[in-house]
């Protein structure tokens, strides 16, 4: 049964080259075997590829669009396809291939370039929020494949060269005619022996057995901006995959992890953070030593504060992405107050209680309910 390669990538029929190669690059990321090492991932990562291949050939794609299955393997005859093996068809890929001429007697496709670009590469840094509020240079090692500084990606030991290749004479495939019941038919296919290229490499090179990279273990310093959050990316352009054949590095992208913070609570640019109150505080107000990203200031409490009131504090938040550096470049820290009542007085913190509740004409629980100490709340915070 044919593979669904739009549904591997992720796209609809109609998607176009760029949709195709952005669904591509994406998935490519998330499952490079760099990232996910682990078999089934892997084996994902594979059909990804052989999607992207088969979707950005117009040849093959057509061959999908008409319900078949470039990348079967030939000359598997099965179902209705099997006359036309007995015919001497490969399989429905050549089929396709000779009615719509894409290796007709006139020409084909032509040899394919041994230089190929490379693939993204992801790696993961994990950022306090301090960090993540400043910015920070960090040194990172990261495992990609590198130009081979022996051959310079041509492939070839140095002091030889490529040669076309004989089987096909640098053609790049190999074509077969046939005759069948609706006549001579001309098939073609990729040469085995050069692999599509058209050339060989009698003499590769013993550093990357031909391939023109290697892999190699290296050290790249990454700026992380201020104001960078959990699960963004910063992409490093051609800092990736060397291709093969020396093509092009795709880019490395760094993602953010933001650990948890003991006290403050993230959300976007603004900050949220919870102070226990005395109700005798609240009641009374007071200052208390309010911490920040950038240190402690004071942070005054107007008497009579109501629970759960929240005290805003501008700019005191995290920087915004590419700021101007003025005060609305950063967020707001919002304070939330939780207003404590004992629950354990003693005789003379008792009797001062009922003392208050009599001045006030607070005995009964009705009357305190409507007019008590923290009776009357107040909707909203304060800002600063």
């Amino acid at each position: 049964m044919a593979k669904d390669y739009y549904g591997i990538l992720g796209v609809s029929r109609d998607a176009d080259d760029g949709e195709i190669k952005r669904a591509y690059r994406k998935l490519a990321r998330e499952l490079h075997p760099d990232v996910n090492p682990d078999a089934e991932t892997q084996a994902r990562f594979q059909d990804v590829k052989n999607a992207y291949e088969v979707l950005t050939d117009p040849q093959k794609r057509r061959i999908v669009d008409l319900g078949g299955d470039p990348l079967e393997t030939r000359g598997g005859g099965g179902g209705g396809a099997g006359g036309f093996s007995a015919a001497g068809f490969g399989g429905l890929g050549d089929i396709m291939d000779a009615f719509f001429g894409a290796a007709g007697a006139t020409g084909g496709r032509g040899p394919r370039s041994r230089v190929q670009p490379g693939e993204d590469a992801l790696i993961r840094i994990d950022l306090t929020l301090e960090e993540c509020s400043t910015g920070v240079a960090r040194d990172l090692t990261v495992d990609t494949a590198v130009l081979c500084e022996k051959c310079h990606g041509g492939g070839a030991e140095p002091g030889t060269r490529t040669e076309t290749c004989d089987t096909c004479d640098g053609r790049g495939e190999i074509q077969n005619v046939q005759r069948s019941f609706i006549g001579q038919v001309v098939t073609a296919r990729a040469c085995p022996v050069c692999r599509g290229t058209g050339e060989i490499i009698p003499s590769p090179c013993a550093q990357c057995g031909g391939d023109g990279r290697v892999r190699s273990r290296r050290t790249v310093t990454v700026q992380v901006p201020a104001g960078v959050g959990d699960g963004m990316r910063i992409r490093m352009a051609s800092q990736g995959e060397v291709g093969p054949g020396g093509g092009p590095a795709g880019d490395l992208y760094i993602e953010v992890s933001e650990e948890r913070h003991e006290y403050f609570t993230r959300d976007g640019v603004d900050l949220h953070c919870h102070v226990s109150l005395p109700m005798t505080a609240a009641a009374l107000g007071t200052t208390l030593p309010q911490r920040t990203l950038e240190g402690e200031e004071e942070l005054t409490i107007e008497a009579g504060t109501q629970p759960n009131t929240t005290l805003t504090l501008r700019g005191r938040g995290m920087p915004r992405l590419r700021s101007t550096g003025r005060t609305d470049g950063r967020g707001d820290l919002l304070v939330h107050l939780d207003v404590q009542v004992p629950d354990r007085l003693d005789t003379r913190q008792t009797e001062l209680l009922r003392e208050l509740a009599e001045l006030r004409g607070e005995e009964r629980p009705d009357l305190a309910h409507r007019n008590g100490l923290f009776g009357r709340r107040r909707s909203g915070g304060r800002t600063r």
